[in-house]
């Protein structure tokens, strides 16, 4: 198991605690209700909610040659869970790199920003910014006029 389904399984395993608790308790309809919010929040955070990841090098390639920015990112990530969702269907023109996937993307968010892990970082034509705002990386998926 990755670092990347860490936080989800607990997440399914404390709501199932819970749910389990509550059905004992005589509660099943409350015992349905968190086991369904803690499904959804672990499906939130897992890789799933995310565009399929790929390398760093892959990823760098492919914006050269497309010009489409490279979104460093990781599961658990607040902000990177908001720009995703926040992109909607245009998310998937971007290519996504998850640093705990991917050490050469690790590495290169860590160049981009002092030593620290900070992500979301999204690389536009080999820069980096950090946890840009939604509408500029919008921008950045609009061909040039």
């Amino acid at each position: 198991m990755t670092r990347a389904w860490i936080l989800p399984m607990l997440l399914v395993l404390g709501g199932s605690v819970m749910a389990t608790v509550l059905t004992c308790e005589g509660s099943p309809g409350t015992a349905a209700a968190v086991l369904l919010a803690f499904v959804l929040l672990a499906g939130v955070n897992s890789p799933l909610i995310f565009p399929r990841s790929i390398g760093a090098q892959e990823a760098q390639r492919r914006s050269a040659a497309d010009g489409r920015p490279v979104v460093f990112w990781r599961p658990g990530c607040t902000y990177c869970l908001r720009l995703r969702v926040r992109l909607g269907r245009s998310a998937s023109q971007l290519h996504w790199v998850d640093i705990w996937r991917d050490p050469a993307g690790a590495e290169a968010v860590r160049a981009a920003n002092d030593g620290n892990e900070t992500v979301p970082t999204v690389v536009v034509a080999g820069r980096p910014y950090v946890n840009p705002d939604l509408e500029w990386v919008r921008e950045q998926l609009s061909p040039p006029a």
